[in-house]
């Protein structure tokens, strides 16, 4: 079960160098391309399936990744603008019930993806090196998070809900 959780294990922090960074930025950059490819071609059908049991369906999945990094550019833009913000936290499983991500078609959640993630990496383009050190507040998990560590958990979160889709159409022979 955890194979399907976690098909791409969980996130690990990893120390910066300028060769991760490089790395991050290109999941970051190329996320939504990915995503879209993921679910090229799946219907209606298929995306209402879960990707595991009791996991959200194919459509939750996308609707929350668009969610998702949202709040993760407003998240960077606070901790680059503000000293050591409070970031506000959402139920991420109620959101993914919300009547948005139940009828709104997922070219919808693509579309915005594409467009935010230019935004965003033009923010993080011009980061530089010593305000990879700044902080948010994640009052959840009661302590302070530098933006290093979010772009890190960020560009796999990308690649593990991608992982999802590609997992589960392989299981599936789609």
């Amino acid at each position: 079960m955890d194979n399907l959780r976690y098909p791409i294990g969980k996130y690990e922090p990893q120390p910066f160098s300028q060769k991760q960074l490089e790395q991050w930025l290109i999941d970051i950059q190329f996320l939504p391309q990915h995503l879209e490819n993921a679910v090229l071609n799946l219907d209606e059908q298929q995306l209402n399936n879960p990707y595991r049991p009791e996991g959200w369906t194919l459509r939750q999945v996308v609707h929350h990744v668009a969610d998702s990094h949202t709040n993760a550019y407003i998240r960077f833009k606070l901790g680059l603008t503000e000293d050591n913000p409070v970031i506000k936290p959402y139920d991420e499983n109620a959101w993914a019930k919300m009547n948005d991500t139940v009828v709104v078609p997922i070219n919808v959640s693509l579309t915005l993806l594409h467009a935010l993630h230019t935004r965003w990496m033009e923010v993080l383009k011009a980061i530089q090196p010593e305000e990879w050190e700044r902080t948010v507040v994640h009052p959840e998990h009661g302590r302070q998070m530098t933006l290093w560590y979010l772009l890190g958990n960020y560009a796999w979160h990308g690649r593990h809900h991608t992982a999802h889709i590609t997992f589960l159409r392989e299981r599936m022979g789609w």
